[in-house]
C-alpha cells in the first residue's frame, strides 16, 4: 500500500513523508481501496504536502506519541502527568475506550519488541518500530504483563461503568504505581 501511494504521489509530483503513508496504510488495515479513499481525503485537505502531522490532524487519529509519553510517565510514576495527558486526549475529541484499547496495543507492541524472534509481529513502520525498541528496553517483562492486564481489565469494564472517565483515570493511577516499591508494614510485638 505504501509503495502504491508513493507511486501516485511521485507521478503527481507531490511532497510526502514516508511515516504519513505508513499511517494511511495502517488505517486502511490492508485494504487498498480504503487506503486510496483515506489518501484522497488527506491529499485534498493538505494541498499537496502529506505529513504525518497532517494525516493525524485531518483524520483525527490518536498519535503513537501519546502512548510513548504516557508510558514514560508510568515509568517515572508520575500520576499528575498521566492524568494531564489523558485530559488532553479527551479535549482533542478522542473516545476514551478507543484510547484504552490503543494503550493495550501499545503495551503489546512493547512486549513484542522484547524478543528478536517476535519482532515480525510488530505492524508499524521502521521509525516507529525503532521508538518501540527504545522504550521496550526501559520496561521489564513483569511491568508489561501487569500493564496489559490492567489496561485490558479497564477495556472490559468500560462498557458497564457508570463513570467511564474515573475508570480510565484509576487505570492510569494503577499503571503509575506498578513500579512503586512495595511498602511492608513494620511488625508490631504482641
Amino acid at each position: 500500500i505504501v509503495e502504491r501511494l508513493e507511486f501516485v504521489l511521485k507521478s503527481e509530483q507531490k511532497k510526502y513523508d514516508l511515516k504519513a503513508l505508513e499511517l494511511v496504510a495502517k488505517l486502511a488495515d490492508g485494504g487498498m481501496r480504503d487506503a486510496l479513499s483515506i489518501f484522497d481525503q488527506v491529499v485534498s485537505s493538505t494541498r499537496g504536502h502529506i505529513t504525518y502531522a497532517s494525516v493525524i490532524e485531518n483524520l483525527n487519529v490518536l498519535d503513537y506519541e501519546y502512548y510513548f509519553k504516557l508510558t514514560d510517565s508510568f515509568l517515572r510514576q508520575s500520576v499528575p502527568e498521566a492524568l494531564l495527558i489523558f485530559d488532553r486526549i479527551l479535549r482533542n475529541g478522542f473516545e476514551a475506550q478507543y484510547f484504552v484499547s490503543g494503550l493495550s496495543t501499545h503495551f503489546r507492541n512493547l512486549l513484542v519488541c522484547k524478543d528478536p524472534s517476535t519482532l515480525s509481529l510488530l505492524e508499524v513502520g521502521p521509525s516507529v518500530a525503532q521508538r518501540y525498541g527504545q522504550q521496550a528496553a526501559q520496561c521489564s517483562n513483569d511491568f508489561l504483563y501487569k500493564a496489559i492486564d490492567i489496561s485490558n481489565g479497564c477495556d472490559l469494564s468500560y462498557r458497564t461503568s457508570n463513570n467511564k472517565r474515573l475508570l480510565v483515570e484509576l487505570m492510569l493511577i494503577k499503571l503509575c504505581q506498578l513500579l512503586a516499591p512495595v511498602q511492608v508494614a513494620p511488625s508490631v510485638a504482641p
